[in-house]
C-alpha cells in the first residue's frame, strides 16, 4: 500500500512539474526563440561583413594593379591618386605609390606635397608616417620651406624614429647647404658614433667630412679638443 502512495505522489509530482515547464514555456519562451534568431543574425552579419570587407580589398587591389600597370608615369600617377580608399592605411598605400609616379613623371614638388599631407593625415602608423614625411623631405631637397624642413627634421630625428640616422644625415646636409660647417661636423660626428650606422651612410658623412676639409678619421685630436682638419688645396 504504501508503494502504491509513493507512486502516486510521484505521478502528481511529475505532472505537476510538466505543467509548470509548459507554463513557462509559453510564458517565456519567445525570448529563447529571440535569443537564437539574435546569435542566427549575428552570426549572418557577421559572415557578411566580413565578405564584403574581402571584396573591397580585392577591388583596391586590382585597382592598384591596373593603375602600377600604365606605361606612362603621369597617368599612373593620375590613376593612383584617384583610387577610392576607405581607410588611413590603404590611403597611405596609394599617396605613396602616386607620388613615386609623381617622381618619376618629373613632378617632385607635387608629389612633396602629397606626402606630406598624407604624413599629416596618418595618425596611429608611425613607421608610415615616418615614411611619407622623410620622403617629403627627399622629393622637395633644396626648393622645400627651410621652416617646414627643419620642423620634420626634427620629427624624423628623435631619439628612436623609424628614420632618425637617416633624418641626422638629411640634417648634416642642409646644415652644409646654410654655410655652417662647423656645426655640420659637429653633427656629423654624433652621427658616426651611434649605433646602427651602415656602410653606405658612412661612407657618405666620412666624404662629407673631406668635402668640408676635416679629416674623418683624425689620428689625434688637437689640443683644446679642436678635431685636426685637413691640409688646404
Amino acid at each position: 500500500m504504501a508503494n502504491q502512495n509513493d507512486r502516486f505522489i510521484d505521478e502528481v509530482t511529475d505532472e505537476l512539474r510538466r505543467d509548470r515547464l509548459f507554463r513557462a514555456m509559453r510564458r517565456y519562451g519567445w525570448i529563447a526563440v529571440a535569443l537564437i534568431l539574435a546569435l542566427v543574425g549575428a552570426s549572418a552579419w557577421v559572415e557578411y561583413s566580413r565578405s564584403q570587407a574581402d571584396r573591397r580589398a580585392q577591388d583596391f587591389g586590382d585597382a592598384v594593379l591596373a593603375a602600377q600597370a600604365l606605361p606612362d608615369a603621369a597617368a599612373r600617377a593620375e590613376a593612383l591618386a584617384a583610387i577610392p580608399a576607405e581607410d588611413e592605411g590603404r590611403a597611405a598605400v596609394r599617396d605613396l605609390l602616386a607620388a613615386g609616379a609623381e617622381i618619376e613623371a618629373g613632378n617632385a614638388a607635387g608629389a612633396g606635397q602629397r606626402l606630406a599631407a598624407t604624413a599629416a593625415a596618418v595618425d596611429d602608423d608611425v613607421l608610415i608616417q615616418h615614411l611619407a614625411l622623410i620622403k617629403s623631405v627627399l622629393a622637395q631637397g633644396k626648393g622645400m620651406n627651410p621652416a617646414e624642413r627643419d620642423a620634420a627634421l626634427t620629427t624624423l630625428s628623435a631619439p628612436g624614429a623609424p628614420f632618425e640616422l637617416m633624418a641626422l644625415e638629411l640634417k648634416a646636409v642642409a646644415l652644409i647647404n646654410a654655410q655652417r660647417p662647423d656645426d655640420a661636423v659637429a653633427l656629423i660626428r654624433q652621427i658616426r658614433e651611434k649605433d646602427g650606422l651602415s656602410e653606405p651612410m658612412r661612407r657618405r658623412l666620412s666624404e662629407m667630412m673631406i668635402t668640408l676639409g676635416v679629416d674623418p678619421e683624425p689620428v689625434a685630436d688637437l689640443p683644446g679638443g679642436v678635431p685636426a682638419t685637413m691640409p688646404a688645396g
